[in-house]
């Protein structure tokens, strides 16, 4: 027993002292934890030089685009032909993708020899040889029926202007086919495939075998968004965001790039890591001073590195006895399947005597045990830089997606990844201690890049046939300049069909006075009451109005909510509501017995006779309390502050409030003769001449008529216009048939026309994976406030997503990107719609006056304009280009339509007594 233990004792000494011996000799390629933080830091450094404009011709790692714009989503299908193309062998593929719920690849192929000199040959005879191959595959498979789709696998740097086009770099690998570096090889192909002839393919996408095995991966995990390849070469590729690829134009959705990280280096930023052994196979290589990182990581180059080591070693007298043999001499000689073999883990030794044995040399057992570690070390150092550039990239992706923790998938494939013993375990155990806010899952690619090519031209068809069925959806709010000159034009019609007493009845446009005479001229003063009722929220101030040189409005206001049971419920109730409302501003403000004169800003169509008497039309904006239509709300209000007999008020206006916004500015800005709401609802008004006013006595002066525009088209004029999405929403509204104008131009319903557009995509399957959720299902889930959010210029598409998942929407970011374009596509359309009114309002203005050309201003009100990104431009590059002889000037209410009812009030008493005055 105690032989057995000192025998034990003597062979783990032995292994340790060969271990020591090989430390020392490689200490330059055992890299700390440190060192690799430090080459990971350093690649992020040259992936920033690649990705821009000014710095990619020089930068070594030059983060090709490739315009794959999406990963598999599940729902490709079809038949595809596919190439690959990368090694001393080529194969062709026919692969079948089938959805129907059951998601199945199949596959066949055909692999070709390429011989010596075609690899060493001209390239118009490597693209003959592939064109033949292709041929042959097909006629065996009885396939030129029908014209197929192919993609190509093409495993060398090529710079892509998009996704069938793609100029060679440089050659590697070995291959040195001539007068292929610097042109395009989609069509060299194209052309090699005319000169065979008899063969119907339709080459649709040029690939990295990077990018195939991303997408080959990405096919079954939709997390896969990274690409790697480790074998006879080595090279990445992954998901990027758009705005960061300086190269290629646009800023929406992401792009897979192709780093050709096997060039980490070529500018020396890695010299002080590159040893003797690097800098000796390099010079030997076939492309000396390029892809060195590739040479320190590649099976192509590790069992040279191992021969090398080995031999130095021996010369030095640390193996074999100092012998050398001549196979250890010779180039070669030693492949990487060697290295597989010698660091098996049950076999290892015994296999490592049979190699060296082979090799010509006599080793000792410590001699087997000391190459065992060379080759452990060379490997291990790989597997090290692998890990700490695939780190860089993996920090990008979680620092662009803007979250602590990454959770992601990366599809490996390359023979050293899958046929060396331990490389993927080293992989992924170093990645995962480099990164450990990324959680990680290695895929190994299991069908190769020619699958992956197939994917990319299948996810390339997808998208072609998503993207024109989306643009025909979107195509029908897309309104040319001729419609909108017929919009402008009917909505001049219906103005004045609506002044007209024989039209007015019938007019969609009601065109209802508002019996405020003048605007604002700065005598204004006083104290006033204003309520302001027009959604939600309810509004009570107190608003003191000062004249003179020193002229000034100060407001103090309490903000009460309207609760949805007081909206749908009795009149009586809502305005009980409103009176206790009233009672606690004045008991906060100790006001109860003080009599201020008060203006009403309610902001629902009125028919009034004067300017304390009106009658509400209709409801809107969600209002549906009873026994309130057709009934004077001035009179409703006063028998609700009788009826709590706690105060009173002297009631001078009932107010509108896109009315109360243009007395607002007014004060501001005497050209302001128009208000516009665009926010909830939608509206406008405007100082018109009395004489065209034939429902109200009088032919001296003007009245501002509030026009009540959003009932446009409730006469069908519009219905051209109007798309099934429009009518989807009217039919589910309150008011179906009623304020079809606003309903296409409003807050309160453009997010439920992109729900039911979204809606539909989803149902054909182009958006959410064809899944409808239970939210997207809600009425109301979009609202004003999200599409403003979508469409804003600053928000990256990550934050786009992240709204759409705050709304329980889970997407993809292409998904993402058609949210937004239909978001934007039904906000542009409204935009435009209000400009095409506004258009007919101030061309009417400026032929009342009998004007060559008109200077007028526009006092604006409501969520939509202040709080969208582009709608404010959009409406006044439409009254631009539709009332050229106008110059239109729009001003944002700053203090809302509550101030307004003051004014009015203001303007009301001085009105009056200037009247008073007058009779007098």
């Amino acid at each position: 027993m105690f032989a057995v233990h000192l025998l034990s004792f003597y062979f783990s000494k032995l292994q340790e002292d060969q271990i020591k011996k090989v430390d020392r000799f490689l200490y330059a390629m055992r890299l700390s934890d440190d060192q690799l933080v430090d080459v990971s830091t350093r690649f992020r450094v040259e992936m920033e030089k690649g990705l821009s404009c000014e710095s990619n011709a020089t930068a070594a790692v030059k983060m090709l685009p490739t315009h794959v714009r999406s990963t598999p989503d599940g729902s490709e299908k079809g038949e595809f032909l596919a190439l690959d193309l990368g090694g001393s062998r080529f194969k062709v593929l026919q692969v079948k993708v089938s959805e129907n719920g059951k998601r199945k690849v199949e596959m066949e192929s055909e692999t070709y020899p390429i011989p010596d000199e075609i690899f060493n040959g001209r390239g118009t005879d490597l693209f003959s040889h592939v064109a033949e191959c292709l041929k042959d595959f097909m006629e065996k498979k009885n396939m030129n029926q029908k014209k197929k789709p192919l993609g190509f696998t093409f495993s060398f740097p090529c710079a892509q202007s998009k996704l069938d086009e793609g100029v060679l770099l440089s050659w590697s690998k070995n291959f040195k086919s001539r007068g292929v570096q610097g042109t395009n090889v989609v069509h060299s192909l194209r052309q090699a495939i005319r000169r065979v002839g008899d063969i119907d393919v339709d080459v649709l996408a040029l690939v990295n075998d990077t990018v195939g095995t991303m997408m080959t991966c990405g096919y079954d995990d939709h997390h896969c968004e990274v690409g790697v390849i480790v074998g006879t070469g080595t090279n990445a590729c992954y998901m990027e965001e758009m705005r960061h690829i300086d190269l290629v134009e646009g800023d929406e959705g992401r792009m897979c790039i192709n780093t050709e990280w096997g060039a980490f280096g070529d500018d020396g930023t890695l010299d002080d890591f590159v040893t003797s052994f690097d800098k000796e196979i390099d010079a030997a290589s076939i492309n000396p001073g390029k892809q060195l990182f590739e040479k320190m990581v590649s099976g192509m180059y590790m069992g040279e590195l191992v021969r090398l080591i080995l031999l130095k070693m021996a010369k030095k007298g640390l193996l074999f006895g100092g012998m050398v043999s001549d196979a250890l001499r010779t180039k070669g000689k030693l492949q990487t399947k060697h290295i597989c073999s010698i660091e098996e883990y049950k076999n290892g030794l015994s296999n490592t005597k049979g190699i060296l044995t082979e090799l010509g040399l006599r080793p000792s057992d410590d001699d087997c045990i000391a190459v065992q570690h060379v080759c452990t070390i060379v490997s291990f150092r790989s597997a090290n830089l692998c890990a700490a550039a695939l780190a860089a990239i993996l920090t990008r992706i979680r620092e662009n997606r803007k979250v602590k923790t990454l959770r992601t998938t990366v599809g490996v494939d390359g023979t050293v990844y899958r046929t060396h013993p331990q490389y993927s375990k080293r992989l992924h155990k170093v990645v995962r201690r480099l990164v450990p806010d990324c959680h990680v899952r290695f895929v190994l690619s299991e069908s190769g890049s020619g699958k992956g090519a197939a994917m990319v031209t299948a996810v390339a068809q997808r998208l072609l046939s998503q993207r024109k069925q989306v643009d025909d959806t979107l195509a029908h709010f897309s309104l040319n300049r001729d419609q909108l000159r017929v919009v402008r034009d009917k909505m001049r019609v219906e103005l004045e069909r609506g002044l007209r007493k024989d039209s007015h009845s019938s007019a969609s446009v009601k065109m209802l006075p508002a019996f405020v005479f003048q605007t604002p001229d700065g005598t204004e003063r006083g104290k006033y009451l204003a309520l302001d009722l027009g959604g939600t929220n309810f509004r009570v101030l107190v608003v003191k109005i000062r004249s003179g040189i020193r002229k000034s409005v100060r407001m103090y206001n309490k903000i009460y909510a309207i609760p949805h049971e007081i909206m749908q419920g009795t009149g009586e109730e809502l305005f009980d509501h409103i009176v206790h409302c009233i009672s606690d501003f004045l008991d906060y403000m100790g006001m109860k017995n003080t009599r201020l004169p008060l203006g009403f800003t309610f902001s629902f169509p009125c028919r009034q006779t004067g300017i304390d008497k009106g009658s509400l039309v209709s409801w809107t904006k969600g209002f549906k309390a009873t026994d309130c239509e057709d009934h004077d709300v001035v009179d409703m209000l006063r028998d609700a502050i009788k009826r709590r007999n706690e105060f009173d008020l002297d009631i001078v206006a009932v107010v509108n409030d896109t009315v109360g916004t243009m007395m607002t500015c007014a004060y501001e800005d005497s050209k302001c003769e128009i208000g516009l709401i665009a926010g909830t609802g939608s509206n406008v008004c405007y100082m018109e001449d009395m004489r065209n006013i034939e429902t109200v006595e009088g032919d001296e002066g003007q009245m501002c008529v509030n026009t009540e525009w959003g009932g446009f088209g409730e006469n069908g004029c519009i219905e051209d216009i109007r798309t099934k999405f429009d009518r989807e929403v009217d039919e589910g509204s309150l008011n179906s048939g009623k304020q079809r104008f606003e309903k296409m131009t409003s807050g309160m319903y453009l997010g439920e026309i992109v729900r039911q557009i979204l809606i539909d995509l989803t149902k054909r399957g182009l958006l959410f994976r064809g899944r409808i959720t239970e939210p997207l299902k809600t009425r109301g889930i979009f609202e004003t406030k999200f599409l403003s959010q979508i469409e804003s210029d600053r928000l990256a598409l990550l934050q786009v997503r992240c709204i759409l998942q705050q709304l329980g929407l889970d997407s993809t970011c292409d998904d993402s990107i058609i949210v937004k374009e239909v978001c934007g596509a039904v906000s542009h359309r409204a935009a435009q719609l209000c400009g095409a009114g506004m258009a007919a309002i101030v061309e009417k203005i400026r032929e009342n006056r009998g004007l060559e050309h008109l200077e007028i201003t526009v006092g604006v009100d409501g969520t939509l304009y202040k709080l969208h990104p582009h709608f404010s431009r959009v409406l006044k590059d439409t009254v631009r280009d539709l009332a050229p002889k106008c110059t239109v000037s729009f001003v944002l209410s700053e203090d809302g339509s509550g101030k307004g009812a003051a004014l009015i009030t203001a303007v009301a008493r001085r009105y009056c007594g200037g009247a008073q005055q007058q009779v007098n």
